[in-house]
């Protein structure tokens, strides 16, 4: 069966005449928009939840805030190796081979499973493993409140991830905004009534969100299943047709392909971590003010993710259609789309730095004038942090999509610890130059990620993540 039965002389679908950089321009931004907005809602609902643990109080903010810490590396750690759908699917789609789209995403929803099962017991020890690292016993007390329920949410979450790489790989990407807007709309609304305990329902508080957050991800994985079942493009995939059938093959290459993705997640979001440990060590308005520039920082990078995402998707379909041109357009479009954006946000923060942290706190009061001033500093560095980092993140999406994950995770792992943590450190602490030494240490290695990863995706050919038959 084809993807489109209506391709011209009998292309496949979505193929670029070769030399084609204005078409794989508007194909990448077709497919790249939605996911982007997509994106900052998927942060969206994490705000929310944020601010309305704040309105139950600093203590119950602090607990929600503890438990998310210890659930989401967890969380993201499954979120890479279930992403494998995506490349995979992609080049599935590229060969024109239906029965493999169809296995590949049933062995998305068996690794869902497994992982699961397997993380939930882990994270379910929050309490003691929060002992032994000192936290406060009554803080901790709480965080397990929010966990015991919370972790049911690993489930659908990961299931949503194995059916929006499946729209992904289909540049069915509008559908995943819609869906994710609603999720927000409904996480917003159960919090409101199951926190708060608004008309007659119990006031749970932190409990309120857990069940919050579990029923919003099950509601979103119903609506994407629906979704897929029932839309004429994707029911003629019987995802769930013998969904007990086991394709051994197909399930080590989700763990291949997928483990070095959920790694290198896991190696960025400790640095930043680490980073945060390392700006309590200065005092509370270095937190505050890294805190600010983070969010900004994180806030614009929702461009180069949703890019990289596009990337993957439309390098794989090439490397499944052999088409070594295609790889080359598509992953330096989404290369050229991502570094010009985020040169753009870089100008916005050095020029409008000082005003955008204003957002943040109030500069009337005097006691947030050193913050401020701490928060302009970083967020000009964040600047030339934006480059760099909206480079890597595409360069790396662009490389799953030719299922390159083991090099670039050792790349990622080496540059953020022996280069980003060190330089981190030694200037910050031993040139004392304290939070501004921190991010620039930060940018350092996010810059050697980049500089490795690009230069690896440029050389894709001699390095033989191409098969040799594939000639551009």
């Amino acid at each position: 069966m084809s993807d489109n039965a209506a391709s011209p002389a009998g292309m496949p679908p979505n193929v670029l005449p070769p030399g084609s950089w204005r078409r794989e321009l508007a194909a990448t931004f077709h497919l790249a928009w939605p996911l982007v907005v997509a994106q900052v809602a998927q942060n969206a609902l994490q705000a929310t939840d944020v601010i309305m643990m704040g309105w139950l109080g600093p203590e119950s903010l602090a607990a929600g805030t503890l438990a998310n810490t210890f659930l989401m590396p967890f969380f993201l750690l499954g979120v890479g190796i279930v992403g494998a759908v995506a490349p995979l699917t992609a080049q599935a789609r590229g060969a024109r081979n239906i029965k493999a789209v169809r296995r590949i995403v049933r062995q998305g929803f068996w690794a869902a499973i497994l992982l699961g099962a397997l993380l939930a017991p882990i994270v379910l020890q929050i309490r003691t493993v929060f002992g032994w690292l000192g936290q406060d016993p009554f803080l901790a007390a709480r965080a397990e409140e929010y966990v015991q329920i919370g972790v049911l949410m690993l489930w659908p979450a990961l299931g949503v991830i194995v059916l929006r790489s499946l729209l992904s790989s289909f540049d069915s990407t509008r559908v995943i905004l819609l869906i994710t807007i609603g999720g927000v709309i409904l996480n917003a609304c159960a919090n409101y009534l199951l926190m708060f305990g608004h008309f007659g329902l119990p006031r749970l508080e932190l409990r309120g969100a857990a069940i919050a957050t579990v029923l919003t991800n099950f509601a979103m994985l119903a609506a994407f299943l629906t979704f897929v079942l029932r839309h004429r493009r994707f029911r003629r995939f019987n995802i769930l047709i013998r969904f007990w059938k086991p394709d051994w093959q197909r399930f080590r290459e989700i763990f291949r392909i997928g483990t070095p993705i959920g790694l290198t997640v896991l190696a960025e979001v400790g640095l930043f971590t680490a980073a945060a440990l390392l700006m309590g060590r200065l005092g509370t308005d270095e937190v505050a003010a890294h805190a600010i520039a983070l969010q900004c920082a994180s806030l614009a990078f929702m461009v180069p993710l949703g890019l990289g995402i596009a990337a993957t998707v439309r390098v794989g379909f090439a490397y499944g259609r052999r088409d070594a041109d295609g790889i080359r357009l598509a992953g330096w479009t989404a290369f050229a789309i991502g570094t010009g954006f985020m040169a753009i946000s870089a100008l916005a923060f050095l020029v409008f730095g000082p005003a955008i942290v204003t957002v943040f706190l109030d500069p009337q009061k005097p006691e947030n004038l050193h913050a401020l001033a701490l928060a302009a500093s970083y967020l000009a560095i964040a600047g030339v942090f934006q480059l760099v980092d909206g480079a890597q993140v595409v360069a790396a999406h662009a490389l799953r999509g030719l299922s390159d994950t083991a090099i670039p995770m050792l790349m990622a792992i080496f540059g953020y610890w022996l280069v980003g943590l060190p330089v981190a450190y030694v200037l910050g602490f031993i040139f004392e130059m304290r939070g501004v030494g921190i991010w620039l240490g930060l940018a350092s290695g996010l810059a050697f990620v980049a500089l490795l990863l690009v230069t690896r995706f440029a050389m894709r050919e001699k390095l033989g993540l191409l098969p040799k038959a594939m000639a551009p």
